[in-house]
């Protein structure tokens, strides 16, 4: 694997920044995380980066926001659907579209990662139906995955 270069590492970190904040000094200053050894991301064709599974222990650990999904939501999540407001057990306070969500079930067991589709204002007046983070990565994509991999 090649290094990044300048703009590619400032994508990266833009991009780690969205879901942890000012915990990526920590992160960058205490670099022995319990991330894999492969990178917990990767970039696209045209330039874009994207976060995989394997960054989900060192989203987790930083997360800046936070929801919990309610035990009979936890496998829709994990077959890939969004979160609904109805499957959303609690959620952080001042979360604002388009920020970074780790998602965890009620034992706090991370299981996956998205964008927040409201804010945490908006979350508490949207129907039941109404979607709160939108889905980017979460563990049963292994399962899912197996054929590819």
């Amino acid at each position: 694997m090649r290094p990044l270069d300048e703009t590619e590492t400032s994508v990266v970190f833009e991009k780690l920044f969205k879901f942890i904040g000012n915990n990526l000094k920590n992160l960058v200053e205490n670099p022995s995380h319990e991330g894999p050894d492969s990178t917990p991301g990767k970039y696209t064709h045209g330039g874009n980066f994207h976060l995989t599974v394997q960054a989900l222990n060192l989203l987790a650990a930083n997360a800046k926001h936070k929801v919990w999904l309610k035990p009979q939501s936890e496998m829709s999540f994990l077959y890939g659907n969004h979160v609904l407001e109805s499957a959303s057990g609690r959620i952080t306070e001042n979360i604002v579209a388009g920020d970074g969500v780790v998602a965890f079930n009620m034992a706090d067991v991370p299981l996956g990662f998205g964008v927040a589709a409201k804010s945490t204002q908006d979350c508490r007046k949207l129907d039941p139906n109404g979607i709160v983070v939108l889905h980017q990565g979460d563990v049963g994509e292994y399962l899912r995955m197996e054929d590819e991999l």
